[in-house]
């Protein structure tokens, strides 16, 4: 006798997705925001002000866009900013790269300050909020 080997047969059902028409939101992340009481007298916040008022603040004389003063304080600004990118896009190597190079350039800025004149260093030092 010769057994029947039947075989199952199976279906495959696919589920489908339902889409609600109402758009998906993410929360937003916000950047956090510094206490004023946490900033000291002469700190300047450089995250918020625009490059002009940047540039007015750091000024050595009227029209001044190209001191080291001037440069260090643009290029704190680009670090807290590609900072704050590179908190939410970590696999972002290229930016990552950017925001050494532009640390190394206000690094070797600073020691340029602090090898000519120890006093508008401190001063600098004192108003961005950089530790040293």
């Amino acid at each position: 006798m010769a057994k029947k080997i039947e075989k199952k047969k199976t279906t495959v059902t696919t589920k489908k997705k339902i889409v609600s028409k109402a758009k998906e939101t993410k929360p937003k992340i916000k950047a956090k925001k510094v206490a004023p009481e946490k900033i000291k007298s002469e700190e300047v916040d450089i995250s918020n002000l625009s490059r002009e008022k940047l540039i007015s603040k750091f000024a050595t004389h009227e029209g001044d866009t190209g001191s080291p003063e001037v440069q260090i304080a643009l290029f704190s600004q680009r670090i807290v900013q590609l900072s704050e990118h590179l908190k939410k896009n970590r696999k972002d190597n290229h930016s990552r790269r950017g925001l050494f190079q532009i640390i190394g350039k206000r690094r070797r800025l600073l020691q340029f300050i602090e090898n000519k004149d120890k006093e508008r260093y401190q001063e600098l030092i004192k108003k961005l909020g950089l530790k040293k």
